[in-house]
């Protein structure tokens, strides 16, 4: 759990660091360029879910990542330190989960700035963190079921 707790909060930490950051020193709407043509920084507010769908329901998101949150660390007790990319992938998970909750808890919106001209939704480093974490986690599930497989 010792791992669990610092990965979260890293994650956690960074995202509302770089948020604050966002949200300080960039006019709402704005954008600059990192690499043309490429990736911008566009401070956005999504009171929604991904893609900015069901706007407004701060409330059922807020109990949906609870209820995400407890399942996660139910399931995360339960694997064994061998299943380590596992592991990672649930903590990476939790950390982007509880990162954007706080955002609703606190302003009732996610505050958003990654920007990828070949990707048009504005995303943030808790999103990042929640998909990589889903892929990773995805990944080592099949690879441990196609293990078993293989031992029968």
């Amino acid at each position: 759990m010792r791992k669990l707790f610092i990965i979260v909060c890293s994650i956690i930490i960074l995202d509302q660091l770089t948020k604050r950051l966002v949200a300080s020193m960039m006019e709402l709407g704005q954008s600059v360029t990192l690499i043309n043509n490429f990736l911008y920084l566009t401070y956005v507010r999504n009171p929604g879910a991904a893609f900015g769908m069901f706007p407004y329901q701060t409330a059922f998101f807020i109990a949906i990542t609870l209820v995400v949150a407890v399942l996660i660390l139910y399931y995360y007790r339960y694997l064994s330190e061998d299943h380590r990319w596992m592991r990672l992938g649930l903590s990476l998970q939790l950390g982007g989960a509880l990162g954007n909750l706080i955002d609703r808890v606190t302003v009732a919106y996610v505050i958003d700035f990654i920007n990828f001209t070949a990707w048009p939704p504005v995303f943030n480093l808790a999103d990042t963190a929640i998909v990589l974490g889903i892929g990773i986690f995805l990944v080592a599930f099949w690879r441990d079921l196609n293990l078993q497989g293989e031992r029968r």
